[in-house]
């Protein structure tokens, strides 16, 4: 997905410019002289970690639009944009939701993404790609996808979770880094180094929780946009993006839009989305 790769690569960046400036301010040196203080270290990755966290969701928004190329509607042009304000605006008022702003980007891919800090003032994408190959009750569905996604406050979630990990990311790169430089004044070069490689490192693999809860999300809208649209064009949607994406996703949309990738083995671990397959096949076995 858009949203969450975007959200990853952002909170990944803005730790590591906190953790320099932590450097640069000599929190950081001050904190490894603080050899036994634990709970001084762990309240400090805390700052840093939720900091990092935050930051990434207050400027999702802002990201999304400038890296996807949104072009927001604010005057429907034509009969589709007007269909699309109008439908998000339906679905938004089915969900409880404030209407969101409703934008559209080129990609020849079919997909769709979701995301904002708040309920009340999200925004919600769609591809041109998408609007070619779907039927309008395809098209909504994926929308309803997309607003329960919203609805359920999925990003202040994965905001929570990613602070968190961040969290143990940061104490536990510091506590690898005091193991490897054991000057008592804490200020060696190997002990940066050795920070910001571990908490590199740590940061990829502890992707892998975001990433799972990330794929249980994905059934949960899956069912609310069944329940939105009904489950037949949910399912249709889903199937028509299977059609549209026969091999795996290229490594830039792989963590991409409703459409995700395919894996197996260890691989899986990092995979946003669910095999379409088994979305499918939760859609068709759920009592909605």
């Amino acid at each position: 997905m858009k949203r969450i790769f975007l959200f990853l690569v952002t909170n990944l960046a803005v730790v590591l410019v906190l953790s320099v400036v932590a450097r640069l301010l000599g929190i950081d040196q001050y904190m490894a002289t603080q050899g036994g203080n634990l709970g001084g270290l762990l309240v400090f990755a805390a700052l840093f970690g939720f900091g990092g966290a935050i930051i990434s969701l207050l400027i999702s928004k802002w990201m999304a639009k400038r890296s996807m190329g949104v072009r927001v509607i604010t005057q429907p042009a034509n009969a589709t944009e007007q269909w699309l304000v109008t439908t998000v605006r339906a679905l938004a008022g089915q969900a409880g939701i404030g209407m969101p702003e409703v934008g559209i980007f080129d990609s020849p891919q079919p997909n769709a993404f979701a995301t904002g800090a708040r309920r009340d003032a999200a925004l919600v994408a769609v591809s041109t790609g998408l609007l070619r190959s779907m039927n309008q009750k395809e098209a909504e569905a994926v929308l309803g996808h997309e607003v329960t996604h919203v609805a359920n406050g999925d990003m202040v979630t994965l905001t929570l979770i990613q602070g968190i990990v961040n969290t143990f990311v940061i104490f536990l790169a510091r506590v690898i880094g005091a193991l490897v430089d054991r000057r008592e004044d804490g200020r060696g070069m190997a002990y940066f180094a050795t920070v910001m490689v571990a908490q590199l490192v740590l940061g990829i693999f502890a992707s892998m929780i975001v990433m799972w809860f990330s794929r249980q999300r994905e059934f949960r809208a899956d069912a609310g946009g069944a329940r939105l649209a009904g489950a037949t064009s949910m399912i249709g949607a889903l199937e028509r993006l299977k059609e549209a994406h026969p091999q795996p996703l290229p490594s830039q949309m792989a963590a991409f839009g409703i459409a995700g990738g395919m894996g197996a083995g260890l691989r899986r671990l990092f995979m946003s989305h669910p095999p379409l397959d088994e979305r499918i096949a939760a859609l068709r076995n759920a009592r909605l």
